[in-house]
Order: structure tokens, then sequence, then C-alpha cells
């Protein structure tokens, strides 16, 4: 089992394996390889990431199946089945860190800046469920100045998004705060950018 900080190493080192270019796994198993995995697994970290096909984790980090615990949802949000998924994960595996995993261009932080600025046509329901859960995060920002440059908003209210999905997993979970009391756990929130493949991680 890692500590929080050798997991959090070990993504880094593999997101800049990443950025240059120099990834070392492969990129298929073998099929003796893939019998063995289907027994158990066993991986180092959680990643709540955004739906995004541009975002693929373990692609991102270079790492191979079975290395992370992946939970993808559009906009990286917080409901209860992402709380759920990442409890079980942290009881079942013993993951010591959570990665909240936001991305420049998402299309839930742009929907929920149109649905904010066109109120007139909202979109279906179901998507007003995610544009509601990034609702919070955009509207504060709009009214500052950045509300006249939509470009400079988008990529605030991506981090402001990212914050306020950590936020809730750190204080919306009886057993996350507990492993986190107990310094078995961190939950830490991170920008990945389509421009140049990196991550960049967030201090709190």
């Amino acid at each position: 089992m890692l500590t929080a900080q050798e997991a959090l190493d070990r993504l880094k080192k593999g997101n800049q394996r990443f950025v240059s270019g120099e990834t070392t796994l492969p990129k298929q198993l073998t099929h003796q390889e893939r019998a063995e995995m289907a027994e158990d697994q066993n991986p180092f970290a959680i990643i709540l990431g955004c739906s995004d096909s541009r975002v693929p984790a373990e692609m991102v980090f270079d790492q191979g199946l079975g290395d992370l615990f992946v939970i993808r949802v559009a906009g990286n949000v917080v409901a209860p089945s992402q709380v759920g998924s990442v409890e079980f994960a942290a009881e079942r595996y013993d993951c010591a860190v959570v990665v909240v995993l936001g991305h420049s261009h998402c299309g839930a932080i742009q929907a929920t800046i149109d649905t904010l600025m066109n109120p007139e046509c909202p979109p279906s329901n179901n998507l007003m469920s995610i544009v509601n859960r990034v609702r919070p995060s955009v509207e504060t920002l709009m009214q500052t100045e950045l509300k006249n440059d939509l470009k400079k908003l988008s990529n605030h209210a991506v981090r402001s998004n990212v914050f306020a999905s950590v936020n809730q997993l750190r204080h919306g979970s009886a057993v996350l705060e507990q492993l986190i009391a107990k310094g078995k756990m961190i939950v830490v929130g991170a920008e990945y950018s389509l421009e140049t493949g990196e991550v960049i991680f967030f201090d709190f």
C-alpha cells in the first residue's frame, strides 16, 4: 500500500512521461496478464474525473489496467453515487489519495454558462441535474468582471468547480472524513490541460 505522497508522486511522474511522450506501459495486456487480473485488482489511487473523451486517466498518468480506480462523470461533479464509489474504493483497496481531475474546455462548464446566460432555453432535465451541481461554482464568478470575458470565466469556473467537488468529498461523507482525520487519505484537486497534456495539482 502506497502512502498518499507516494501515490501522488507516482501520478505526477506518470504525467511527466505522458507529456514528454515517453510512456512506459504497453498498450495491451497478454492473455495471461488479463486472466490474472480478472481475479483481483489493486488500484493505488482514486480519480474522479470528467467523462470527456480527451481525458482518459490511465493514459494521462501513464498507468495500466488495475492501477487506478476511475470514476467519470460530466463536469467531475459529486453526487451520492460518486461519493459511494469513492468510499467503496477507499475501504476495499486502501487507496490513500483521491484526485478530482478537471480539465480545460470542459463541456459541462460551458453548458452551465450557457444555461445561466440563456435561462429561457434550459437543457433536458437530466443534463440540468449536472448543470445544477456546477451552477454554484459559476454563478459567483458571473457576478465579477469575468462575466465580460467568457474565456477567462470558463477557465476560472473549471478550477472553482474542482475546488467545490474536493470540498464535497472532504466534508460530505462520514467515511471519508474519518479516513482523512486519521491521516489515511487525502483529497486533492487537479486540472488537465488539453493543449499540453500537463496535469497541475492544486494546493488548498
